[in-house]
Protein backbone atom coordinates (compact mmCIF):
# COMPACT_ATOMS: atom_id res chain seq x y z
CA UNK A 1 0.00 0.00 0.00
CA UNK A 2 3.02 2.40 0.67
CA UNK A 3 3.91 2.09 -2.93
CA UNK A 4 0.87 3.18 -4.30
CA UNK A 5 1.31 6.73 -4.07
CA UNK A 6 4.78 7.34 -6.03
CA UNK A 7 2.90 4.89 -8.46
CA UNK A 8 0.66 6.98 -8.94
CA UNK A 9 2.71 9.99 -9.23
CA UNK A 10 5.00 7.93 -12.21
CA UNK A 11 1.36 7.12 -13.82
CA UNK A 12 0.34 10.92 -14.03
CA UNK A 13 3.60 12.00 -15.06
CA UNK A 14 3.95 10.01 -18.20
CA UNK A 15 0.19 11.06 -18.82
CA UNK A 16 1.49 14.54 -18.87
CA UNK A 17 4.74 13.89 -20.76
CA UNK A 18 2.43 12.24 -23.57
CA UNK A 19 -0.27 14.98 -23.70
CA UNK A 20 -0.28 15.95 -27.35
CA UNK A 21 0.31 19.93 -27.73
CA UNK A 22 -3.01 21.57 -29.28
CA UNK A 23 -1.69 23.75 -32.72
CA UNK A 24 -5.21 24.17 -33.75
CA UNK A 25 -5.25 28.06 -32.11
CA UNK A 26 -8.51 27.11 -30.13
CA UNK A 27 -6.13 27.59 -26.83
CA UNK A 28 -3.48 29.65 -26.67
CA UNK A 29 -0.16 28.23 -27.21
CA UNK A 30 3.00 28.93 -25.29
CA UNK A 31 5.73 29.73 -27.56
CA UNK A 32 8.30 26.88 -26.21
CA UNK A 33 5.30 24.45 -27.09
CA UNK A 34 4.54 26.24 -30.46
CA UNK A 35 8.55 25.72 -31.58
CA UNK A 36 8.27 22.13 -31.47
CA UNK A 37 6.09 21.36 -34.44
CA UNK A 38 9.02 22.30 -36.53
CA UNK A 39 11.86 19.95 -37.74
CA UNK A 40 14.87 21.66 -37.25
CA UNK A 41 17.42 22.10 -39.96
CA UNK A 42 21.04 22.05 -38.82
CA UNK A 43 22.53 21.97 -42.51
CA UNK A 44 22.17 22.69 -45.71
CA UNK A 45 18.43 22.63 -47.23
CA UNK A 46 17.28 22.47 -50.61
CA UNK A 47 13.10 22.60 -51.68
CA UNK A 48 12.09 22.89 -55.18
CA UNK A 49 8.68 23.82 -57.21
CA UNK A 50 8.40 20.06 -57.79
CA UNK A 51 8.45 18.59 -54.36
CA UNK A 52 7.67 21.98 -52.67
CA UNK A 53 4.45 20.37 -50.97
CA UNK A 54 6.27 16.94 -49.85
CA UNK A 55 9.07 18.61 -47.47
CA UNK A 56 6.72 19.90 -45.41
CA UNK A 57 5.32 17.94 -42.04
CA UNK A 58 2.27 16.25 -41.59
CA UNK A 59 0.96 18.70 -38.46
CA UNK A 60 -1.47 21.00 -39.82
CA UNK A 61 -1.08 24.57 -37.79
CA UNK A 62 -4.36 26.14 -37.47
CA UNK A 63 -4.52 29.80 -38.24
CA UNK A 64 -5.82 30.95 -34.97
CA UNK A 65 -2.60 29.20 -33.75
CA UNK A 66 0.13 30.86 -35.73
CA UNK A 67 -1.55 34.10 -35.43
CA UNK A 68 -0.50 34.43 -31.73
CA UNK A 69 3.52 34.85 -32.92
CA UNK A 70 3.06 36.35 -36.76
CA UNK A 71 0.63 39.33 -37.20
CA UNK A 72 -2.41 39.19 -39.41
CA UNK A 73 -1.43 41.92 -41.32
CA UNK A 74 1.33 39.67 -42.41
CA UNK A 75 -0.63 36.26 -43.05
CA UNK A 76 -3.33 37.75 -44.98
CA UNK A 77 -1.59 37.55 -48.32
CA UNK A 78 -1.01 33.98 -47.97
CA UNK A 79 -4.27 32.96 -46.19
CA UNK A 80 -8.27 33.70 -47.83
CA UNK A 81 -10.68 35.19 -46.25
CA UNK A 82 -12.12 32.15 -45.20
CA UNK A 83 -9.07 31.01 -43.56
CA UNK A 84 -8.99 27.42 -45.21
CA UNK A 85 -5.71 27.55 -46.40
CA UNK A 86 -4.06 24.65 -45.10
CA UNK A 87 -0.76 25.64 -42.98
CA UNK A 88 2.14 22.82 -42.47
CA UNK A 89 5.63 23.74 -41.07
CA UNK A 90 8.62 22.85 -42.96
CA UNK A 91 11.42 23.69 -40.63
CA UNK A 92 13.30 25.85 -38.45
CA UNK A 93 16.80 27.62 -38.83
CA UNK A 94 17.99 27.92 -35.01
CA UNK A 95 20.90 30.98 -34.98
CA UNK A 96 22.09 32.87 -32.00
CA UNK A 97 19.93 35.92 -31.99
CA UNK A 98 16.70 35.03 -34.39
CA UNK A 99 14.54 31.60 -35.63
CA UNK A 100 13.46 31.48 -39.46
CA UNK A 101 10.21 29.80 -39.39
CA UNK A 102 9.44 27.92 -43.01
CA UNK A 103 5.82 27.43 -43.73
CA UNK A 104 3.63 26.23 -46.63
CA UNK A 105 0.63 28.00 -47.26
CA UNK A 106 -1.76 25.25 -49.62
CA UNK A 107 -4.93 26.38 -51.35
CA UNK A 108 -6.60 24.09 -53.41
CA UNK A 109 -3.63 23.37 -55.33
CA UNK A 110 -1.17 26.50 -54.74
CA UNK A 111 1.34 25.85 -52.55
CA UNK A 112 3.52 28.75 -51.39
CA UNK A 113 6.57 28.26 -48.71
CA UNK A 114 7.21 31.73 -46.93
CA UNK A 115 10.29 31.99 -44.10
CA UNK A 116 9.12 33.68 -41.37
CA UNK A 117 11.92 35.74 -38.62
CA UNK A 118 11.42 35.74 -35.11
CA UNK A 119 13.63 37.19 -32.16
CA UNK A 120 14.10 33.95 -29.53
CA UNK A 121 10.86 34.48 -28.04
CA UNK A 122 8.89 34.24 -31.18
CA UNK A 123 7.95 38.06 -31.96
CA UNK A 124 7.84 38.48 -35.08
CA UNK A 125 10.24 40.30 -37.26
CA UNK A 126 9.70 39.85 -41.21
CA UNK A 127 9.35 37.20 -43.50
CA UNK A 128 10.13 36.50 -47.58
CA UNK A 129 8.02 34.44 -49.64
CA UNK A 130 10.23 32.08 -51.08
CA UNK A 131 8.77 29.56 -53.93
CA UNK A 132 5.16 28.59 -54.84
CA UNK A 133 4.69 25.61 -56.52
CA UNK A 134 2.31 27.10 -59.52
CA UNK A 135 4.19 27.34 -63.21
CA UNK A 136 3.43 30.10 -65.26
CA UNK A 137 6.98 29.17 -67.59
CA UNK A 138 9.47 26.90 -68.48
CA UNK A 139 11.59 27.59 -65.62
CA UNK A 140 12.30 25.26 -62.89
CA UNK A 141 12.41 26.97 -59.82
CA UNK A 142 14.40 25.79 -56.25
CA UNK A 143 15.60 27.49 -53.21
CA UNK A 144 18.79 26.36 -51.37
CA UNK A 145 19.46 27.34 -47.79
CA UNK A 146 22.78 27.46 -46.59
CA UNK A 147 23.86 27.45 -42.78
CA UNK A 148 24.13 31.23 -42.34
CA UNK A 149 21.45 31.36 -43.45
CA UNK A 150 21.09 32.62 -47.11
CA UNK A 151 18.20 31.78 -49.43
CA UNK A 152 19.14 31.46 -53.04
CA UNK A 153 16.35 31.64 -54.67
CA UNK A 154 17.23 29.89 -58.17
CA UNK A 155 15.28 29.56 -61.54
CA UNK A 156 16.28 27.10 -64.66
CA UNK A 157 15.85 26.58 -68.09
CA UNK A 158 16.87 24.55 -71.30
CA UNK A 159 17.48 26.99 -73.88
CA UNK A 160 17.58 25.93 -77.40
CA UNK A 161 21.34 25.83 -77.58
CA UNK A 162 21.22 23.05 -75.01
CA UNK A 163 22.51 25.81 -72.64
CA UNK A 164 20.90 26.77 -69.02
CA UNK A 165 19.39 30.00 -68.99
CA UNK A 166 19.81 31.10 -65.05
CA UNK A 167 18.67 33.75 -62.70
CA UNK A 168 19.69 33.49 -59.06
CA UNK A 169 19.08 35.82 -56.22
CA UNK A 170 20.36 35.69 -53.01
CA UNK A 171 18.83 37.09 -50.09
CA UNK A 172 19.75 37.33 -45.89
CA UNK A 173 17.78 38.94 -42.94
CA UNK A 174 20.02 41.98 -41.66
CA UNK A 175 19.89 43.59 -38.21
CA UNK A 176 18.02 46.53 -39.39
CA UNK A 177 15.04 44.42 -39.53
CA UNK A 178 14.60 43.60 -43.46
CA UNK A 179 15.68 40.93 -45.98
CA UNK A 180 18.07 42.20 -48.64
CA UNK A 181 19.74 41.00 -51.80
CA UNK A 182 23.09 39.83 -51.57
CA UNK A 183 23.31 37.78 -54.50
CA UNK A 184 22.19 38.67 -57.90
CA UNK A 185 23.47 36.59 -61.08
CA UNK A 186 21.97 35.99 -64.15
CA UNK A 187 23.15 35.39 -68.00
CA UNK A 188 19.28 35.75 -68.65
CA UNK A 189 19.04 36.95 -72.69
CA UNK A 190 17.93 40.77 -71.91
CA UNK A 191 15.57 40.92 -74.58
CA UNK A 192 13.18 37.63 -73.22
CA UNK A 193 13.21 39.21 -69.54
CA UNK A 194 12.13 42.65 -70.42
CA UNK A 195 10.17 44.59 -67.82
CA UNK A 196 6.69 43.75 -68.01
CA UNK A 197 4.25 46.56 -66.29
CA UNK A 198 1.49 44.82 -64.58
CA UNK A 199 -0.58 48.21 -64.38
CA UNK A 200 0.04 49.66 -67.67
CA UNK A 201 -3.41 49.00 -69.11
CA UNK A 202 -5.43 50.40 -65.71
CA UNK A 203 -7.15 54.07 -66.33
CA UNK A 204 -4.98 57.16 -66.06
CA UNK A 205 -7.66 59.33 -66.08
CA UNK A 206 -6.72 61.37 -62.66
CA UNK A 207 -4.46 64.42 -62.47
CA UNK A 208 -1.26 62.91 -61.53
CA UNK A 209 -2.32 59.54 -63.45
CA UNK A 210 0.33 58.85 -66.31
CA UNK A 211 3.84 57.84 -67.01
CA UNK A 212 7.21 59.31 -65.49
CA UNK A 213 10.06 58.82 -67.44
CA UNK A 214 13.61 58.69 -66.80
CA UNK A 215 14.52 56.03 -69.29
CA UNK A 216 13.67 53.03 -70.53
CA UNK A 217 14.68 51.16 -67.51
CA UNK A 218 13.85 53.69 -65.02
CA UNK A 219 10.26 54.92 -64.88
CA UNK A 220 7.16 54.46 -62.32
CA UNK A 221 3.94 54.38 -63.81
CA UNK A 222 0.52 55.77 -61.66
CA UNK A 223 -2.96 54.90 -62.30
CA UNK A 224 -6.11 55.50 -60.75
CA UNK A 225 -7.10 53.91 -57.73
CA UNK A 226 -10.12 53.59 -55.17
CA UNK A 227 -10.78 57.02 -54.87
CA UNK A 228 -9.43 60.89 -55.40
CA UNK A 229 -6.46 60.45 -53.28
CA UNK A 230 -5.28 57.11 -53.87
CA UNK A 231 -3.41 56.47 -56.57
CA UNK A 232 -1.59 52.52 -58.14
CA UNK A 233 1.09 52.98 -58.89
CA UNK A 234 4.43 50.45 -60.33
CA UNK A 235 8.13 51.51 -60.30
CA UNK A 236 11.35 50.21 -61.64
CA UNK A 237 15.08 51.15 -61.99
CA UNK A 238 17.74 49.98 -62.92
CA UNK A 239 21.18 51.17 -61.31
CA UNK A 240 25.61 50.83 -61.94
CA UNK A 241 24.36 49.42 -65.40
CA UNK A 242 21.85 47.18 -64.14
CA UNK A 243 24.05 45.53 -61.29
CA UNK A 244 21.54 47.01 -58.81
CA UNK A 245 17.54 46.76 -59.49
CA UNK A 246 14.26 47.91 -57.91
CA UNK A 247 11.22 47.23 -58.57
CA UNK A 248 7.93 47.62 -56.29
CA UNK A 249 3.83 47.90 -57.18
CA UNK A 250 1.75 48.99 -54.16
CA UNK A 251 -0.51 52.74 -54.20
CA UNK A 252 -0.23 55.49 -52.17
CA UNK A 253 -1.99 58.28 -50.10
CA UNK A 254 -2.04 62.07 -50.78
CA UNK A 255 -0.96 63.99 -48.08
CA UNK A 256 -1.24 67.52 -49.43
CA UNK A 257 -2.18 68.14 -52.97
CA UNK A 258 1.37 67.70 -54.52
CA UNK A 259 2.83 64.89 -51.60
CA UNK A 260 1.97 61.74 -50.82
CA UNK A 261 2.97 58.42 -49.13
CA UNK A 262 3.99 54.72 -49.66
CA UNK A 263 2.96 53.07 -46.76
CA UNK A 264 2.09 49.28 -45.79
CA UNK A 265 0.94 47.17 -42.66
CA UNK A 266 3.77 44.45 -42.38
CA UNK A 267 5.93 46.41 -44.92
CA UNK A 268 9.17 48.16 -43.50
CA UNK A 269 9.58 50.32 -46.48
CA UNK A 270 7.88 53.71 -46.72
CA UNK A 271 8.14 55.84 -49.82
CA UNK A 272 7.39 59.73 -50.09
CA UNK A 273 6.39 61.27 -52.96
CA UNK A 274 6.39 65.13 -53.67
CA UNK A 275 4.88 66.50 -57.09
CA UNK A 276 5.84 69.68 -59.32
CA UNK A 277 4.65 70.73 -62.15
CA UNK A 278 5.60 67.67 -64.55
CA UNK A 279 8.38 66.15 -62.41
CA UNK A 280 7.80 63.82 -59.38
CA UNK A 281 10.51 63.07 -57.01
CA UNK A 282 10.76 59.34 -55.09
CA UNK A 283 12.57 59.45 -52.11
CA UNK A 284 12.99 56.21 -49.69
CA UNK A 285 12.23 56.92 -45.99
CA UNK A 286 11.64 53.59 -44.13
CA UNK A 287 13.45 50.12 -44.87
CA UNK A 288 12.98 49.23 -48.72
CA UNK A 289 15.51 46.29 -48.37
CA UNK A 290 12.90 43.85 -49.70
CA UNK A 291 12.51 45.53 -53.42
CA UNK A 292 15.64 46.25 -54.28
CA UNK A 293 19.47 45.86 -54.31
CA UNK A 294 22.19 46.52 -51.23
CA UNK A 295 23.62 49.13 -53.01
CA UNK A 296 20.42 51.44 -54.31
CA UNK A 297 17.54 52.91 -52.95
CA UNK A 298 14.25 54.41 -54.09
CA UNK A 299 15.40 58.02 -54.81
CA UNK A 300 15.22 60.02 -58.20
CA UNK A 301 13.44 62.03 -59.84
CA UNK A 302 10.78 61.16 -63.49
CA UNK A 303 9.49 63.56 -65.21
CA UNK A 304 5.97 62.83 -66.82
CA UNK A 305 5.58 61.65 -70.42
CA UNK A 306 3.46 62.81 -72.70
CA UNK A 307 0.54 60.94 -73.75
CA UNK A 308 -0.07 60.56 -77.48
CA UNK A 309 -3.56 60.83 -78.70
CA UNK A 310 -5.09 58.63 -80.72
CA UNK A 311 -5.70 61.09 -84.34
CA UNK A 312 -9.46 61.33 -85.32
CA UNK A 313 -10.52 59.81 -88.51
CA UNK A 314 -11.77 62.45 -91.05
CA UNK A 315 -15.47 61.45 -92.28
CA UNK A 316 -15.74 60.86 -95.99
Amino acid sequence: MRYWAPICLLIICFACKDKKIDFSGEVPLKAEDFITVFPKITGSFLMADSNLARKADTTRIGYKALVQFIPDSVLKTYVGKDKKTVIRPVGIIEKENENYLLLNFTRQKKTTNVVFVTDKKLSYLASKELLTNQKTDNYYRFVSINKEPTFLINREKQAPDNTTKFTRAGWIYNNEGFFMLVINDSNEDPEKTAVINPIDTLPRKNKLSGDYVKNEKNYISIRDGKDANTYLFFIHFEKDKGACVGELKGDFKMKTASTAIYLQNGDPCIIDFSFSGNHVNVKEQGSCGNHRGIKCFFDDAYRKKKEVKAKKKKSS
